[in-house]
């Protein structure tokens, strides 16, 4: 009798470790997901980027620092290795393409142009999906933080060493509005 009730209670002790820890691995595997979701995206504006620049160039041939911005940017979100380094890349290459846009405004040829209006949308699309990319990691995480935080899966959590993702968060600089001066 005695062992009867030994067994039901590690059967149920194992069952209950087992199904927390599946889950776990299931958040975790969303965020991950979600995340690459994001650099999908961010890859394809990093792609369109020597397309615009070259588009500009021949309109704002003594705007330089601009255009080497906006590349150092890209390259910077090519390199980048952690998901951190991304995040904060992907913040820099929004605010550089903010000021190259911004730019645009001072030549009206250039805003006529069919190349630069044709990127201009697409880089509007990518930043679109890239939002609603960031929304879903940011669902993600939180339930996948949430899974690591409460009680009983942090248990589970703090045994197998499940850590709490950070979300995306925009950077100080993407807050603020870009100035357009003629």
């Amino acid at each position: 009798m005695v062992l009867g009730i030994i067994i039901i209670v590690l059967v149920v002790l194992a069952s209950f470790i087992v199904s927390n820890y599946n889950g776990l691995v299931q958040a975790r595997n969303k965020v991950r997901d979600q995340f690459s979701q994001i650099d999908v995206q961010l890859k394809k504006r990093a792609d369109l980027i020597p397309n615009l620049v070259e588009t500009v160039k021949g309109y704002a041939k003594h705007e330089e620092g601009t255009l080497e911005n906006v590349i150092k940017a890209r390259n910077t979100y090519l390199t980048a290795d952690s998901v951190d380094d991304k995040v904060k890349a992907s913040g820099e290459m929004s605010s550089a393409i903010s000021k190259l846009f911004a730019l645009a405004e001072s030549y009206p040829d250039l805003k006529a142009n069919t190349n630069f209006l044709d990127l201009q949308t697409q880089l509007k699309e990518i930043e679109d999906k890239i939002g609603y990319a960031r929304q879903f990691y940011n669902d993600a995480v939180l339930m996948y933080n949430n899974k690591t935080e409460m009680f009983p899966s942090n248990i589970i959590a703090s045994l197998f060493g499940f850590k709490g993702e950070t979300f995306f968060k925009a950077e100080e600089e993407d807050k603020k509005n870009v100035e357009v001066k003629f």
